[in-house]
């Protein structure tokens, strides 16, 4: 048994446009846009989507949206969400990068939220 949730949001967007996605996407949603130090290829949008991280995500590829589900069993979660009919296109460290029927990605990661928050919001599964 294993617990997962949707913990991000995540706006990908060419890293030539990322600061002016960030910009963009602060005004339009009213948010401080706040770059991650630690992860340059990231700034946050904060408090965008109350509960789930909300992120410009610098990336070398084409402009798209995609979800980051955390999990306390990676392996397992991957393994579930193959069943259902994602395909596995990559790994990078300990994130599992899925492509949804429909096209969409997914990454598979290790929880990131607070263990009381994940606890409270995280669906459980065989």
């Amino acid at each position: 048994m294993h617990r997962s949730r949707v913990y991000a949001v995540l706006i990908d967007t060419p890293e030539a446009e990322a600061a002016r996605a960030a910009s963009f996407w602060s005004a339009a949603l009213g948010v401080p846009a706040q770059p991650v130090p630690s992860e340059p290829q990231f700034t946050v949008l904060q408090e965008a989507l109350p509960g789930l991280v909300t992120a410009i995500q610098a990336v070398e590829d084409a402009s798209r949206l995609h979800l980051d589900i955390e999990t306390d069993d990676v392996e397992a979660e991957t393994a579930r969400l193959l069943a259902l009919g994602a395909t596995e296109i990559s790994q990078w460290l300990e994130c599992h990068v899925l492509r949804a029927p429909g096209g969409h990605l997914v990454c598979v990661v290790p929880v990131h939220s607070k263990p009381e928050f994940f606890q409270a919001h995280a669906s459980t599964w065989p």
